[in-house]
């Protein structure tokens, strides 16, 4: 398995080849049809990059040639798995390959120049170290895009990662690179080539990275064998009205259905599957799209029409999608996304979550905190540049807010306090659980699909919601206005599913939990751990890096 020959052939292939493979593999994880089968690619997905950077430095490549290599590989695996986000907006699709692969460099360079700074040994040691914080960061900054965090590549296989009460995503992130590194040991640490030289049968050797995935597999099917669904039951309907956002659903469309059809049909799904057991209603994202001021909301008339159904269906909640505006009476009160117009003054859009407990209760409104960068986040720098720019729309960002809000429960069902999560929002493990940190007990999803036509990207949406599940332990409610509606359980199993692309809706009885987590408690605490980890090993690096300098030749 080791033999010198085996190790000088792999070393011969052409660096493009090893982009080309290494990209193949890590696309494993996100598959157009997400599978487990195709998963286990992710342990040996890093091992062409390791291959490759190590045939580079045996060679004394040049950086631009070593940059080249590994930008071609992260540039492929980004395009092979994300592709399909030009479907909603083709320059934010390019950005999301073309930018983010970019971005992926930045740890990878960083594991160059830690390893020829302070050896084999703290080099590969950094890289998982490096690529960690930088998931981190990722999770956190204005430009946020963790599609392809490593951990999320087991969203479809989610009966791997029961453990993910405890370690969040980033611990299934540990994971991909232990098993790399160890098997990338095994195949060349003979002689001192990988991190740690070690003689003796190769077969002792093996043994490190295949006991690396029997582990935790092993760990998760004893969690997840005995993990039963914790706290009371609540029935809960979900509806899927099936409007194409290109044609159907904005004013504007070829096909355009009025909004009060909209309204209509939303309420006619939601009535076939009503009983007098149902306690709470999801509509989907922008379900209520024509913009409602926050100010006079309760004056709108598709609002009244709401109330005047819910009076007639007493003990019954709405969660809804909801487009509004909120004004500021001036400039200093404004947000930094706030936009101005003459006839306006100072005021932002919001993509909102709005909750009607009941028929009288005043509507609770959660807006949307996590926004696709490029589409509804401008970083402010970007702002000013392209503020001088005729798009022909409008130019900034969507409005957000700080704090997770959760939604009161109804008089009739005491445990039911939903977190309203919006679309993209449920790629976020930490921001998910700071919903459960606030006291939720059902997770609410409501997003618009469809805006991805038929691609890998709704299906791997759906997964990451099964991930969300098994770190807070919560059930999860979903609402699509098209793409999957359905219910996750509290072991990230998906017990209904309805078919995509038709009018249709759901009811299930879901467990209301009450308990939190370790990783609900604590947080992010491996990525906090990699960040700081990642700044003492770059300072000793440069230190180092330095003090050779000064030496005499």
């Amino acid at each position: 398995m080791t033999s010198p020959t085996a190790t000088t052939s792999l070393l011969r292939l052409r660096t493009p080849v090893l982009a080309v493979l290494g990209a193949l593999l890590l696309s494993g994880g996100w598959a157009p049809w997400p599978t487990a089968w195709l998963v286990p690619l992710l342990f040996v997905g890093w091992l062409p990059y390791l291959v490759m950077e190590r045939k580079l430095t045996l060679e004394g490549a040049r950086k631009g040639r070593v940059f080249a290599s590994t930008y071609l590989m992260l540039v492929l695996w980004n395009a092979l798995t994300t592709w399909w986000v030009s479907y909603a907006e083709l320059a934010a699709g390019i950005a999301a390959v073309v930018l983010n692969a970019l971005l992926m460099c930045l740890p990878l360079m960083a594991f160059r120049q830690t390893k020829k700074r302070l050896g084999n040994r703290w080099g590969y040691l950094s890289l998982p170290v490096y690529w960690i914080a930088f998931e981190q960061v990722h999770l956190h900054w204005d430009i946020t895009w963790p599609w392809l965090t490593l951990g999320n590549g087991f969203a479809a296989a989610p009966q791997w990662v029961q453990w993910y009460e405890y370690t969040g995503f980033l611990g299934g992130s540990v994971w991909v690179w232990a098993v790399n590194l160890l098997a990338f040991w095994a195949w060349f640490g003979r002689g001192g080539v990988g991190p740690w030289a070690v003689e003796g049968p190769a077969r002792f050797r093996w043994a490190a990275p295949v006991l690396t995935v029997a582990m935790p597999l092993f760990v998760s099917a004893l969690i997840g064998r005995s993990y039963e669904e914790k706290g009371p039951k609540a029935e809960v309907i979900v509806v899927q009205p099936n409007l194409d956002p290109y044609v159907e659903k904005f004013e504007g469309g070829a096909q355009f259905v009025p909004y009060d059809e909209q309204l209509t049909r939303l309420l006619k799904l939601s009535e076939q599957k009503l009983t007098p057991e149902t306690r709470l209603i999801l509509w989907p994202e922008t379900a209520l799209e024509e913009p409602y001021w926050e100010n006079t909301i309760e004056s709108h008339p598709k609002i009244r029409r709401v109330r005047a159904w819910l009076a007639q269906h007493p003990g019954v909640a709405l969660l809804t999608g909801i487009t509004t505006l909120g004004s500021y009476p001036n400039k200093e009160a404004a947000s930094e996304t706030a936009r101005y117009r003459d006839d306006l003054g100072y005021y932002d859009f919001f993509n909102t979550a709005a909750y009607f407990a009941n028929a009288t209760a005043p509507v609770a409104l959660y807006h949307k905190s996590r926004l696709v960068p490029g589409v509804e986040k401008i970083p402010p720098v970007l702002v000013s540049i392209v503020s001088h720019i005729d798009l022909g729309g409008t130019v900034g960002s969507v409005g957000s807010q700080a704090e997770r809000t959760v939604f009161a429960a109804p008089a009739n069902a005491p445990a039911l306090r939903v977190a309203p999560i919006i679309c993209y929002e449920s790629i976020y493990g930490d921001f998910v659980g700071e919903y459960a940190r606030n006291s939720a007990t059902l997770l609410g999803l409501v997003t618009n699909d469809a805006w991805w036509h038929d691609s890998p990207g709704y299906r791997q949406l759906l997964s990451y919601g099964q991930l969300r599940c098994i770190e807070t332990r919560r059930d999860l409610a979903r609402s699509a206005n098209t793409g999957f509606t359905g219910f996750i359980n509290q072991k990230g199993e998906i017990t209904q599913r309805e078919t995509a692309w038709i009018p249709t809706s759901s009811r299930a009885a879901v467990h209301l939990n009450t308990e939190t987590t370790f990783y609900v408690r604590f947080g992010e605490l491996i990525g906090r751990g990699a960040q700081i980890a990642a700044v003492l090993l770059l300072v000793v690096a440069v230190v180092v890096g330095w003090r050779r300098k000064q030496l005499p030749a």
